[in-house]
């Protein structure tokens, strides 16, 4: 492999401007529109592969939550609110019962990376 020279030059900026609006305020109208998808969580089990094996059309599972526990709702698999299941006209609906704080966003995603 030959040594060739590379030729650097110093890159010159120009200083940014001001958008006009109050420190720490940016413009979020872009992110208003983007989707984000939602998980609703009510409940989950554990089986054995064994089991899983086995399971077919009209097979039950039995999750860990009891009827009247709070769904779990997630985004990217953070928690961020809770909520009732409900039917709207003949699907499956979430009524929001509690939104959580940032404080628990934040432990709820520190517990997911472990």
């Amino acid at each position: 492999m030959a040594d060739t020279e590379v030729a650097a030059q110093s890159a010159e900026f120009t200083e940014a401007e001001d958008a006009g609006g109050a420190p720490g305020e940016e413009n979020l109208d872009v992110l208003l529109d983007i989707n984000m998808p939602i998980t609703v969580n009510i409940g989950s089990t554990e089986v054995p592969f064994k089991r899983l094996l086995q399971l077919g059309p009209g097979s039950v599972l039995q999750l860990d939550k009891t009827i009247g526990q709070p769904a779990e709702l997630r985004v990217q698999d953070i928690k961020f609110a809770t909520g009732d299941i409900v039917v709207v006209d003949g699907c499956f609906a979430v009524r929001i019962r509690e939104i959580l704080g940032m404080e628990t966003a934040i432990e709820g995603s520190m517990e997911a990376a472990k």
